[in-house]
């Protein structure tokens, strides 16, 4: 895939390259610590490789097949609709020794892992997660209901050395997203109508700034669209990877 730049970031290492034998991307992020590898798996699923510990986000057997995965050191959950907690792919990749951090309505469905509340932070070796609001305020059922209520989800913040990663689950922009400081990389799902449209995303990330903006889990959302209306905003790198 190609990497669409608003604006070069010059003094972070990225690169886009094809796993051996499997056709998903992987980018290498430089941090002060070492070299961050993300294997965009697809809809709302990530694998990150950090001091050779192994991290899966929402795991989802649709996107992989994980039983011949990299088994998992610790398992962030954003939420509990099944595209995001698939008991049947976590079952594959964790071990007696993974470590979960979930929300209550994931913990209800698991019986294990560490609960995160939309604040909480937690330390997994030397990554710092901090769990932030993950919530539709616009897109709602035809009952009225939102998608996503607020307080049911997360979206998590990593810091590994000195790069801070989000990774904000199924949101709009939300005024807790749009108030954060310091983000590198943003992952933001852009999946009409369920989360974010074009537009919402680039209102949050105009308001936050990270350097590195990731689109992800956007279904059949045009990413066309978002580098149309993201002409004139600088100082962000657009990366579009696979992962619809």
């Amino acid at each position: 895939m190609i990497n669409y730049a608003i604006f070069p970031l010059l003094f972070l290492l990225a690169s886009s390259v094809m796993l051996s034998g499997e056709n998903y991307e992987r980018d290498i992020i430089k941090t002060s610590e070492g070299n961050l590898e993300i294997t965009f798996i697809g809809h709302g699923t990530i694998m990150m490789k950090w001091d050779e510990k192994i991290i899966h986000i929402d795991p989802y057997g649709a996107m992989a097949d994980y039983s011949s995965m990299a088994k998992a050191d610790l398992v962030l959950l954003t939420h509990h609709h099944g595209d995001h907690l698939d008991i049947l792919a976590i079952d594959k990749v964790k071990t007696e020794k993974t470590k979960f951090y979930l929300t209550e309505l994931c913990y209800n469905h698991l019986k294990y892992g560490e609960i995160l509340k939309n604040g909480d932070e937690a330390f997994f070796e030397n990554i710092k997660i901090k769990a932030i609001p993950a919530y539709n305020i616009v897109h709602k059922r035809d009952n009225g209901e939102p998608y996503h209520k607020k307080g049911e989800g997360n979206g998590y913040v990593l810091t590994f050395g000195d790069v801070n990663i989000l990774v904000a689950g199924d949101t709009e922009n939300i005024p807790e997203i749009k108030a954060l400081k310091g983000i590198d990389y943003a992952f933001l799902p852009m999946n009409i109508p369920y989360t974010m449209t074009p537009e919402m995303v680039k209102d949050a990330v105009t308001a936050f700034s990270p350097k590195v903006l990731y689109p992800y889990h956007y279904g059949n959302t045009d990413t066309d669209k978002l580098l149309e209306i993201m002409k004139d905003v600088e100082g962000i790198e657009i990366r579009i990877r696979k992962m619809n």
